[in-house]
C-alpha cells in the first residue's frame, strides 16, 4: 500500500447541478420501462433528463468511452463523450448525436441497457460511519469507504446514486432485495502505451501500441490557481487503495489542519481508491469520491476520474509509459 504526499483534493463546486426539465422525450421521473423502449430517432439528445441519454450513456460506456455517471442527464460529460468516440470512429467530432452515431454504437442491436442485480450480504456490509471533511478527524480513521449501499453500488455499475435511487423507488437497500441497475460494458484490459491528458476538453485518452484509442475518459484537470503540468510525464508507479499524505507546507491549506497527516485508504478519500503516481512530483491520477461533480469542480493540479474509470486505467498501464499534457484534442 503506497503512501503518497499530493497536491490533489476537490476544491469547491463551480457549476450548479441541471434542474429537471421534462420537454419532449424528458423524463419527469425516471423509471424503468421508459429506458427498456427508448430508442433514437434522430436529432440531438433531449434537452434534461430522457430515457433515450441513459442508453447512450450505456453504449458509451461499452464503447470504453465513459461518459462518467450513467444519470439520463444531456450534460457536458456525455457531450464530450460523443465527441471522443466521434473521433475515435472516423466522424465529425460535433458531440451531438445523430444517426451515424446511434449506428457505430450498435444501438438497434444494442441490447438491454439495464439489468437486475440482487444485492449481496457483501454489498450490504462494511460500511464507514458518515466521514466528516475535516482532515484531522479523517486521519483518525481506518478506512474511508462507503457510507451507503446505494453509494456502493452506484458505483459498481457506473451509475449516479440519485438516478439509482430514482430507478428504485422504496427500495431498503438491503441483502436479498433485487433492483434494476445499469449495465455497462465490462472492464477492458488492453496494454496501454500511451496516454494523454486533453486539457482543453477535460478527457484522458489511452492508446495501444498501434496508435488506436481504446479507452477515453472525462476528467477534473486542473484549476487556474493550480494548473496541471505540461508536456510529457510517465507513470512513476500505481497504487490501488493508497494512503493519502497531507502535506499543507507542499499541497494546499484545508480547513485549520497546519500539521502533516496520513489519511487511510478508501474510495471516499481524497483521491479515491486509485493513485498513479506521475515523474512530476506529488502529481498524478487518480479517483475521486465524487464522480458526479467531475465537470463542475476543480482540482489541485492532478487529474480526477470517477474511481471504476481510474481503476480500469490502472490495469492498462505500467511504469515508464508517457503520459502527455495535451491543450486540444477530442
Amino acid at each position: 500500500m503506497k503512501v503518497l504526499s499530493c497536491t490533489c483534493a476537490a476544491l469547491a463546486c463551480v457549476a450548479p447541478a441541471a434542474a429537471l426539465v421534462t420537454p419532449g422525450n424528458a423524463l419527469a421521473q425516471p423509471n424503468p420501462d421508459a429506458v427498456a423502449q427508448a430508442t433514437y430517432e434522430s436529432g440531438p439528445l433531449p434537452e434534461g433528463q430522457s430515457a433515450i441519454t441513459v442508453v447512450v450513456q450505456v453504449l458509451l460506456d461499452r464503447a470504453a468511452i465513459s461518459p462518467g455517471v450513467i444519470d439520463g442527464w444531456r450534460g457536458p460529460m456525455s457531450r464530450s463523450a460523443i465527441r471522443a468516440f466521434e473521433a475515435r470512429e472516423g466522424l465529425e467530432p460535433d458531440g451531438r448525436m445523430d444517426r451515424a452515431v446511434w449506428d457505430a454504437l450498435g444501438g438497434s442491436d444494442a441490447g438491454d441497457v439495464l439489468r437486475s442485480y440482487r444485492i449481496t450480504e457483501d454489498d450490504a456490509s462494511g460500511l464507514s460511519e458518515p466521514l466528516p471533511e475535516d482532515y484531522s478527524e479523517l486521519a483518525a480513521r481506518d478506512w474511508l469507504g462507503y457510507t451507503r449501499v446505494s453509494e456502493r453500488l452506484a458505483e459498481k455499475f457506473h451509475m449516479d446514486e440519485g438516478f439509482l435511487l430514482e430507478l428504485n423507488p422504496g427500495a431498503a437497500f438491503a441483502a436479498g432485495e433485487t433492483l434494476v441497475v445499469a449495465a455497462p460494458g465490462e472492464r477492458i484490459k488492453p496494454d496501454v502505451t500511451r496516454v494523454e491528458v486533453r486539457k482543453a476538453v477535460g478527457r484522458v485518452a489511452a492508446f495501444d501500441d498501434e496508435g488506436t484509442m481504446v479507452a477515453n475518459y472525462p476528467a477534473t484537470v486542473g484549476s487556474d490557481q493550480l494548473p496541471s503540468p505540461s508536456g510529457r510525464h510517465e507513470v512513476e508507479a500505481i497504487a490501488i487503495e493508497p494512503t493519502y499524505t497531507y502535506k499543507p507546507d507542499k499541497n494546499f491549506q484545508q480547513m485549520d489542519n497546519t500539521e502533516t497527516l496520513r489519511l487511510p485508504p478508501g474510495p471516499n478519500g481524497p483521491v479515491g481508491d486509485v493513485w498513479i503516481d506521475l515523474s512530476k512530483p506529488t502529481y498524478g491520477i487518480h479517483g475521486t469520491s465524487e464522480p458526479d461533480v467531475l465537470f463542475q469542480s476543480q482540482s489541485h493540479g492532478c487529474v480526477r476520474l470517477t474511481n471504476w474509470d481510474a481503476r480500469e486505467l490502472a490495469g492498462m498501464v505500467t511504469a515508464g509509459i508517457p503520459v502527455i499534457f495535451v491543450e486540444g484534442g477530442s
